[in-house]
C-alpha cells in the first residue's frame, strides 16, 4: 500500500499505578526525522522508542509526545540515617563538654540536621515500565500508519487518474506527428508551386526537405520514454508499497525532461499546447509525490 507522509496516531495505556499517553504526528520530509519529547523519568527509553518507531516509519518529519502519570499515593519513602545521627550527637556531646555548657539536644532538634532524614524515590520495575511504554508506542504507531495508508490510497487514486490523462496526451502527440509532416509537405509544395508557377517541381528535392524537417521534429524517442515512465510509475503505484516516494520523484523528473524536449523540437501549436498540458500534469504529479513516503 502507498503511504502518505502525513499522519496522526494517539494511544493511552494505563494500569492501577500509572498511565502513559503517546501522540504522533508527521509532515513531509526528505528523510526520516523523528523528534521524541518525553518525561525525564522515561528518558532512558528514548533509544528503544526510536528503534521501535523506525520499524513503522520510512520517511517524514515525525514529532512524538509521551506523557507519564503516576497514580500511586506516594512514590517516595523516608530514610533514616542512624549512623549520621549518632555522629551528630557525639559531636554535640563533645561540644557540651569542651565549653562546659548544658547539652540540650532533643530528638526533634537532631532530626533537623542535614541528611538525618531523607526522601528517596522508590525504584520502579524498569522491565514492566518498558512493557507499558512499548505497548503505548506500538498502538500509537499502528494508528499513525493507518492514517498514512488512508491518505496514501487517496494520493494513489489521484496519481493514477493523472497518469492516465498524461498517457492520452502522449498518444495524441504520437498521432499528431504524421499529420504535421503531411501538412508541412503540402504547405511546402504549394509554396514552391506558387513561386515556380508552371515550372515542374523536383520531387526529390522536396522529399529531401521534408525528410530533414521530419527528422528535426521527430519525437518518437521522447514519446516512447514517456510511455515507459508512465507505465513504470503505474506499476510501482499498483505493486509496490515501501518507500516508493523517492523512486517516483526520480521518474517524474525524467518525464519532465522528455516533455521539455518535445516542446523544444516541435512548433506545431496543437502539440505545443498538449506538451504544456503534459508539463503541468507532471508538475502536479511531482507535488503529490512529495507527500508519499
Amino acid at each position: 500500500m502507498i503511504k502518505s507522509m502525513t499522519g496522526f496516531g494517539r494511544s493511552e495505556v494505563s494500569s492501577q499505578d500509572r498511565k502513559i499517553t503517546v501522540e504522533m504526528k508527521s509532515v513531509n520530509h526528505r528523510y526520516c526525522d523523528i523528534t521524541i519529547k518525553l518525561p525525564k523519568k522515561l528518558s532512558f527509553f528514548e533509544a528503544g522508542i526510536r528503534n521501535l518507531l523506525k520499524s513503522y516509519i520510512g520517511r517524514g518529519k515525525v514529532d512524538v509526545f509521551i506523557t507519564y502519570e503516576d497514580y500511586t499515593e506516594s512514590n517516595v519513602c523516608l530514610k533514616y540515617n542512624a549512623n549520621l545521627a549518632k555522629e551528630y550527637y557525639e559531636y554535640l556531646v563533645k561540644m557540651s563538654e569542651d565549653f562546659g555548657i548544658e547539652n540540650d539536644v532533643r530528638t526533634s532538634v537532631l532530626s533537623r540536621y542535614p541528611e538525618v532524614f531523607t526522601l528517596e524515590e522508590q525504584s520502579v520495575d524498569e522491565e514492566k515500565l518498558w512493557e507499558m511504554v512499548e505497548e503505548a508506542v506500538r498502538i500509537a504507531a499502528e494508528k499513525f500508519v493507518e492514517t498514512r495508508i488512508i491518505e496514501g490510497e487517496n494520493l494513489k487514486a489521484d496519481l493514477i487518474q493523472k497518469l492516465n490523462g498524461m498517457r492520452e496526451i502522449v498518444d495524441f502527440i504520437e498521432e499528431r506527428y504524421p499529420q504535421i509532416i503531411t501538412e508541412y509537405r503540402n504547405k511546402l509544395l504549394n509554396k514552391v508551386r506558387e513561386i515556380l508557377q508552371d515550372t515542374k517541381v523536383d520531387e526529390s528535392i522536396l522529399l529531401t526537405e521534408v525528410t530533414v524537417y521530419a527528422d528535426k521534429i521527430c519525437v518518437d524517442e521522447e514519446t516512447v520514454r514517456l510511455k515507459s515512465h508512465i507505465n513504470n510509475m503505474l506499476n510501482i503505484l499498483m505493486n509496490e508499497s515501501d518507500n516508493v516516494g523517492r523512486k517516483l520523484d526520480f521518474i517524474a523528473q525524467e518525464m519532465n525532461r522528455e516533455a521539455n524536449t518535445i516542446l523544444s523540437k516541435v512548433s506545431d501549436i496543437e502539440v505545443t499546447n498538449k506538451a504544456i498540458d503534459l508539463k503541468t500534469d507532471i508538475e502536479k504529479v511531482r507535488e503529490q509525490i512529495q507527500n508519499i513516503e
